[in-house]
Protein backbone atom coordinates (compact mmCIF):
# COMPACT_ATOMS: atom_id res chain seq x y z
CA UNK A 1 0.00 0.00 0.00
CA UNK A 2 1.54 3.47 -1.29
CA UNK A 3 1.67 6.08 1.80
CA UNK A 4 2.74 9.68 1.89
CA UNK A 5 6.54 9.98 0.08
CA UNK A 6 9.17 12.18 2.01
CA UNK A 7 12.24 12.74 0.11
CA UNK A 8 16.37 13.88 0.25
CA UNK A 9 16.68 17.55 -1.10
CA UNK A 10 19.06 17.60 -4.25
CA UNK A 11 21.67 20.21 -3.65
CA UNK A 12 23.06 22.58 -6.53
CA UNK A 13 26.07 25.06 -5.66
CA UNK A 14 25.48 27.58 -8.04
CA UNK A 15 27.72 31.12 -8.18
CA UNK A 16 24.87 32.97 -7.32
CA UNK A 17 23.36 30.58 -4.43
CA UNK A 18 24.11 31.33 -0.19
CA UNK A 19 23.06 29.87 3.01
CA UNK A 20 19.80 30.65 3.35
CA UNK A 21 18.16 27.39 3.44
CA UNK A 22 20.04 26.73 7.16
CA UNK A 23 18.30 29.83 8.13
CA UNK A 24 14.60 29.38 6.74
CA UNK A 25 14.07 25.55 7.39
CA UNK A 26 16.85 24.22 9.89
CA UNK A 27 19.20 22.37 7.39
CA UNK A 28 22.71 21.20 7.52
CA UNK A 29 24.01 22.11 3.84
CA UNK A 30 26.77 21.11 1.83
CA UNK A 31 29.81 23.41 1.87
CA UNK A 32 29.48 25.82 -0.68
CA UNK A 33 26.87 28.55 -2.22
CA UNK A 34 23.95 26.44 -2.49
CA UNK A 35 21.87 27.88 -4.70
CA UNK A 36 18.54 25.11 -5.32
CA UNK A 37 17.24 22.25 -2.98
CA UNK A 38 15.30 19.93 -5.30
CA UNK A 39 12.78 19.08 -3.59
CA UNK A 40 10.91 16.55 -5.49
CA UNK A 41 12.44 15.86 -9.14
CA UNK A 42 12.64 13.44 -11.64
CA UNK A 43 15.24 14.44 -14.06
CA UNK A 44 18.30 13.54 -15.51
CA UNK A 45 19.98 16.71 -13.59
CA UNK A 46 18.98 15.42 -10.29
CA UNK A 47 16.83 12.32 -8.86
CA UNK A 48 14.65 12.93 -5.50
CA UNK A 49 15.19 9.45 -2.86
CA UNK A 50 13.00 8.48 -0.53
CA UNK A 51 13.28 9.10 2.62
CA UNK A 52 10.70 7.08 4.77
CA UNK A 53 8.88 3.99 4.86
CA UNK A 54 9.41 0.53 3.30
CA UNK A 55 10.05 2.53 0.10
CA UNK A 56 13.04 4.47 1.32
CA UNK A 57 16.28 4.66 -0.68
CA UNK A 58 14.33 4.12 -3.53
CA UNK A 59 14.49 6.91 -6.63
CA UNK A 60 11.32 8.51 -7.34
CA UNK A 61 11.90 6.88 -11.04
CA UNK A 62 11.90 3.55 -9.94
CA UNK A 63 8.63 4.08 -8.01
CA UNK A 64 6.72 5.27 -10.88
CA UNK A 65 8.07 2.66 -13.10
CA UNK A 66 6.22 0.41 -10.83
CA UNK A 67 3.33 2.02 -9.55
CA UNK A 68 2.93 4.69 -12.15
CA UNK A 69 -0.78 5.45 -12.83
CA UNK A 70 -0.99 4.52 -8.45
CA UNK A 71 1.82 7.20 -7.92
CA UNK A 72 0.83 10.00 -11.37
CA UNK A 73 -3.00 9.49 -11.87
CA UNK A 74 -5.15 8.89 -14.52
CA UNK A 75 -4.70 12.53 -15.68
CA UNK A 76 -1.12 11.83 -16.42
CA UNK A 77 -1.26 10.11 -19.20
CA UNK A 78 1.48 11.35 -22.06
CA UNK A 79 4.18 10.85 -19.95
CA UNK A 80 6.14 7.87 -17.65
CA UNK A 81 7.90 10.29 -15.42
CA UNK A 82 6.89 12.67 -12.79
CA UNK A 83 6.10 15.96 -14.48
CA UNK A 84 6.87 18.43 -12.51
CA UNK A 85 9.92 20.03 -10.68
CA UNK A 86 9.73 21.26 -7.14
CA UNK A 87 12.44 23.31 -5.99
CA UNK A 88 13.33 25.97 -3.79
CA UNK A 89 15.78 28.93 -4.91
CA UNK A 90 18.11 31.25 -2.90
CA UNK A 91 19.21 33.53 -4.86
CA UNK A 92 22.05 35.39 -2.68
CA UNK A 93 23.15 37.06 -5.86
CA UNK A 94 21.07 38.26 -8.52
CA UNK A 95 20.14 35.15 -11.25
CA UNK A 96 21.36 35.41 -15.21
CA UNK A 97 18.26 37.44 -17.73
CA UNK A 98 17.73 34.14 -18.70
CA UNK A 99 14.36 32.60 -20.78
CA UNK A 100 12.57 29.37 -21.05
CA UNK A 101 11.69 27.28 -24.14
CA UNK A 102 8.31 25.82 -25.16
CA UNK A 103 7.88 21.86 -25.18
CA UNK A 104 8.33 22.26 -29.02
CA UNK A 105 11.65 24.37 -29.45
CA UNK A 106 13.02 22.37 -26.52
CA UNK A 107 12.50 18.90 -27.56
CA UNK A 108 13.52 19.87 -31.07
CA UNK A 109 16.49 21.78 -29.84
CA UNK A 110 17.51 20.42 -26.39
CA UNK A 111 15.71 17.03 -26.17
CA UNK A 112 14.29 18.35 -22.89
CA UNK A 113 10.64 19.71 -22.27
CA UNK A 114 10.00 23.43 -22.34
CA UNK A 115 9.43 25.34 -19.08
CA UNK A 116 6.57 27.66 -17.44
CA UNK A 117 7.13 27.63 -14.16
CA UNK A 118 5.60 29.54 -11.05
CA UNK A 119 7.38 31.26 -8.14
CA UNK A 120 5.96 32.22 -4.64
CA UNK A 121 8.33 34.60 -2.68
CA UNK A 122 9.47 32.79 0.71
CA UNK A 123 11.89 35.71 2.01
CA UNK A 124 12.69 39.01 0.24
CA UNK A 125 14.83 42.02 1.47
CA UNK A 126 13.59 44.99 1.66
CA UNK A 127 12.61 46.50 -1.39
CA UNK A 128 13.44 42.95 -3.76
CA UNK A 129 13.03 43.40 -6.91
CA UNK A 130 12.78 40.19 -10.04
CA UNK A 131 13.06 41.06 -13.90
CA UNK A 132 10.25 39.63 -15.35
CA UNK A 133 9.26 40.32 -19.04
CA UNK A 134 10.79 43.29 -21.75
CA UNK A 135 9.72 47.06 -21.51
CA UNK A 136 6.44 46.99 -23.54
CA UNK A 137 7.50 48.51 -27.19
CA UNK A 138 11.24 46.78 -26.73
CA UNK A 139 11.72 44.52 -30.41
CA UNK A 140 13.86 41.84 -31.42
CA UNK A 141 16.54 43.86 -32.73
CA UNK A 142 16.10 46.17 -30.00
CA UNK A 143 16.97 43.41 -27.49
CA UNK A 144 19.82 42.18 -29.86
CA UNK A 145 21.58 45.08 -30.07
CA UNK A 146 21.35 45.68 -26.02
CA UNK A 147 22.42 42.82 -25.90
CA UNK A 148 26.16 43.22 -27.81
CA UNK A 149 26.30 46.80 -26.49
CA UNK A 150 26.01 45.77 -23.00
CA UNK A 151 23.02 47.62 -21.90
CA UNK A 152 20.31 44.95 -21.62
CA UNK A 153 19.49 46.12 -18.16
CA UNK A 154 17.66 49.12 -19.76
CA UNK A 155 15.50 46.72 -21.45
CA UNK A 156 13.77 44.52 -19.31
CA UNK A 157 11.24 45.27 -17.06
CA UNK A 158 11.63 45.10 -13.30
CA UNK A 159 8.77 44.65 -10.28
CA UNK A 160 8.59 44.79 -6.49
CA UNK A 161 8.33 41.40 -4.89
CA UNK A 162 7.60 40.84 -0.95
CA UNK A 163 7.36 37.73 0.88
CA UNK A 164 4.01 36.27 0.17
CA UNK A 165 3.81 36.95 -3.66
CA UNK A 166 3.43 34.81 -6.86
CA UNK A 167 4.61 35.09 -10.12
CA UNK A 168 3.67 33.02 -13.05
CA UNK A 169 6.11 32.72 -15.95
CA UNK A 170 5.22 30.85 -19.10
CA UNK A 171 8.15 29.57 -21.53
CA UNK A 172 8.89 32.63 -23.32
CA UNK A 173 9.44 34.85 -20.37
CA UNK A 174 12.48 37.29 -19.85
CA UNK A 175 12.95 36.82 -16.29
CA UNK A 176 15.65 37.00 -13.42
CA UNK A 177 15.68 36.79 -9.72
CA UNK A 178 17.43 39.34 -8.23
CA UNK A 179 19.66 39.51 -5.24
CA UNK A 180 18.06 38.77 -1.36
CA UNK A 181 15.34 36.82 -2.17
CA UNK A 182 14.44 32.98 -1.77
CA UNK A 183 11.32 31.55 -3.76
CA UNK A 184 9.79 27.96 -4.03
CA UNK A 185 9.74 27.24 -7.71
CA UNK A 186 7.17 24.82 -9.68
CA UNK A 187 8.00 23.98 -13.31
CA UNK A 188 7.66 21.63 -15.78
CA UNK A 189 10.33 18.43 -15.42
CA UNK A 190 12.74 20.40 -17.52
CA UNK A 191 16.29 21.86 -16.52
CA UNK A 192 17.01 24.37 -20.10
CA UNK A 193 17.46 27.83 -19.32
CA UNK A 194 18.69 30.08 -22.27
CA UNK A 195 20.53 32.70 -20.42
CA UNK A 196 21.02 36.38 -22.64
CA UNK A 197 23.45 37.95 -20.00
CA UNK A 198 25.35 37.25 -16.69
CA UNK A 199 26.77 40.50 -15.72
CA UNK A 200 30.43 38.91 -16.89
CA UNK A 201 30.59 36.94 -14.14
CA UNK A 202 33.49 34.48 -13.65
CA UNK A 203 32.97 31.02 -11.48
CA UNK A 204 36.09 30.11 -9.19
CA UNK A 205 38.16 29.18 -12.40
CA UNK A 206 37.89 32.29 -13.78
CA UNK A 207 35.71 31.09 -16.37
CA UNK A 208 32.30 32.96 -17.76
CA UNK A 209 29.08 30.90 -17.91
CA UNK A 210 28.13 30.15 -21.19
CA UNK A 211 24.96 32.23 -23.19
CA UNK A 212 22.53 31.11 -25.49
CA UNK A 213 21.58 34.45 -27.43
CA UNK A 214 20.44 33.46 -30.34
CA UNK A 215 18.45 30.78 -28.45
CA UNK A 216 16.70 32.82 -26.49
CA UNK A 217 16.21 35.17 -29.32
CA UNK A 218 14.08 32.69 -31.28
CA UNK A 219 11.52 32.12 -28.06
CA UNK A 220 11.44 35.26 -26.31
CA UNK A 221 7.68 36.51 -26.32
CA UNK A 222 8.34 40.16 -26.71
CA UNK A 223 4.74 41.27 -26.30
CA UNK A 224 4.24 39.73 -22.73
CA UNK A 225 3.84 42.63 -19.88
CA UNK A 226 5.22 41.26 -16.42
CA UNK A 227 2.69 42.00 -13.38
CA UNK A 228 2.44 40.59 -9.99
CA UNK A 229 -0.92 40.11 -9.35
CA UNK A 230 -2.91 39.61 -5.89
CA UNK A 231 -4.92 36.38 -5.94
CA UNK A 232 -8.82 35.99 -4.48
CA UNK A 233 -8.65 33.86 -0.91
CA UNK A 234 -11.28 31.93 0.40
CA UNK A 235 -11.68 31.80 4.01
CA UNK A 236 -12.97 28.01 5.35
CA UNK A 237 -13.12 26.93 9.15
CA UNK A 238 -9.97 26.01 9.94
CA UNK A 239 -7.81 26.76 6.44
CA UNK A 240 -8.16 29.54 3.91
CA UNK A 241 -7.27 28.35 -0.09
CA UNK A 242 -5.90 30.92 -2.30
CA UNK A 243 -5.07 29.73 -6.14
CA UNK A 244 -2.15 31.22 -7.50
CA UNK A 245 -1.26 29.61 -10.24
CA UNK A 246 -3.28 27.45 -13.04
CA UNK A 247 -2.54 26.19 -16.73
CA UNK A 248 -2.20 23.27 -18.93
CA UNK A 249 0.67 22.08 -17.24
CA UNK A 250 0.08 22.20 -13.60
CA UNK A 251 -2.37 23.90 -10.62
CA UNK A 252 -0.78 25.70 -7.00
CA UNK A 253 -3.01 26.26 -4.40
CA UNK A 254 -1.68 28.53 -1.10
CA UNK A 255 -3.13 26.70 1.38
CA UNK A 256 -3.14 28.47 4.88
CA UNK A 257 -4.34 25.82 7.77
CA UNK A 258 -4.78 27.58 11.14
CA UNK A 259 -6.48 23.71 12.68
CA UNK A 260 -7.33 21.03 10.38
CA UNK A 261 -7.43 21.14 6.32
CA UNK A 262 -9.30 17.88 4.46
CA UNK A 263 -8.47 16.83 1.33
CA UNK A 264 -8.50 13.33 -1.14
CA UNK A 265 -6.46 11.72 -3.61
CA UNK A 266 -9.13 9.91 -5.82
CA UNK A 267 -7.00 8.60 -8.24
CA UNK A 268 -7.00 11.56 -10.98
CA UNK A 269 -3.64 13.39 -9.72
CA UNK A 270 -1.60 13.08 -7.49
CA UNK A 271 -1.15 16.35 -4.70
CA UNK A 272 2.68 17.29 -3.78
CA UNK A 273 3.35 19.49 -1.18
CA UNK A 274 5.81 21.96 -0.20
CA UNK A 275 5.64 23.69 3.36
CA UNK A 276 6.49 27.61 2.90
CA UNK A 277 6.27 28.68 6.60
CA UNK A 278 4.87 27.14 10.39
CA UNK A 279 4.68 23.51 11.33
CA UNK A 280 1.82 20.84 11.74
CA UNK A 281 1.30 17.19 11.02
CA UNK A 282 -0.19 15.74 8.44
CA UNK A 283 -2.15 12.15 9.04
CA UNK A 284 -3.23 9.52 6.90
CA UNK A 285 -4.32 6.05 7.55
CA UNK A 286 -3.99 6.70 11.11
CA UNK A 287 -0.29 7.65 10.53
CA UNK A 288 1.21 10.84 12.12
CA UNK A 289 3.68 12.51 9.93
CA UNK A 290 5.40 15.60 11.30
CA UNK A 291 5.72 18.45 8.79
CA UNK A 292 8.18 21.94 9.20
CA UNK A 293 8.80 25.17 7.21
CA UNK A 294 10.87 23.49 3.84
CA UNK A 295 9.58 20.28 3.85
CA UNK A 296 8.03 18.94 0.59
CA UNK A 297 6.10 15.55 0.43
CA UNK A 298 4.23 13.62 -2.46
CA UNK A 299 0.42 12.47 -2.21
CA UNK A 300 0.32 9.30 -4.48
CA UNK A 301 -3.33 9.78 -6.34
CA UNK A 302 -4.27 6.86 -4.84
CA UNK A 303 -4.08 7.32 -1.41
CA UNK A 304 -6.99 8.42 -0.51
CA UNK A 305 -8.27 10.81 2.17
CA UNK A 306 -5.81 12.46 4.21
CA UNK A 307 -5.46 16.17 6.95
CA UNK A 308 -3.29 18.42 7.82
CA UNK A 309 -3.09 19.80 10.88
CA UNK A 310 -1.34 22.80 12.98
CA UNK A 311 -0.22 26.30 11.88
CA UNK A 312 1.30 25.71 8.41
CA UNK A 313 1.42 27.22 4.86
CA UNK A 314 1.71 24.79 2.18
CA UNK A 315 1.70 24.90 -1.55
CA UNK A 316 -0.04 22.16 -3.02
CA UNK A 317 0.53 21.52 -6.48
CA UNK A 318 -1.51 19.02 -8.85
CA UNK A 319 -2.50 18.46 -12.57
Amino acid sequence: MLYPLFFEPVYKNIIWGGRDFERLFNRQLPEGKIGESWEICCHKNGMSIVSNGSLKGLTLKEIIERYKEEILGVKCTNTSTFPLLIKFIDAKDKLSIQVHPDDDYALLNEGDMGKTEMWYIIDAKEDAKLIYGVKMGTSKEDFKKAILDGNLEEYVNYVNVKKGDCVFIPSGTVHAILDGIVVAEIQQNSDTTYRVYDYNRVDSKGMKRDLHVEKALDVINFDFEGKVDKKNEIVYDGFKVENIAECKYFAVDKISVNKCYKDKCSGETFHAYTAVEGEGELIHNNINYKINSGNSFLMPSSIGEYEIRGNITLLKSYL
